[in-house]
């Protein structure tokens, strides 16, 4: 399911229109980003937690050349499902 097709079964289901299914969508897109932004958490209860996690600097192959190069540390998005959406994909 891409974007389009979710803002078309949540207009349906909530008989909004599609502009504001869209708006909810990309609301909704934009707070999660704002505060991952700021590290913190976004727990919606029965789906899951938005989170940022942090990778440690690690060793690695460039896979052209075989080359050993260093991957620097990074911050990542993360995503931990919640306790129904995990028993739902069971």
């Amino acid at each position: 399911m891409n974007k389009s097709e979710l803002i078309e079964m949540i207009a349906q289901k909530a008989n909004l229109s599609k502009k504001s299914a869209t708006k909810a969508i990309d609301l909704f897109v934009d707070a999660v980003k704002k505060n991952l932004a700021t590290d913190k958490k976004v727990t919606i209860t029965g789906f899951g937690t938005f989170s940022v996690s942090s990778r440690a600097a690690r060793n690695g192959v460039n896979p052209q050349t075989g080359q050993a190069i260093r991957i620097p540390a990074t911050r990542v998005p993360h995503f931990k499902a919640g306790k129904e959406l995990r028993a739902l994909i069971k």
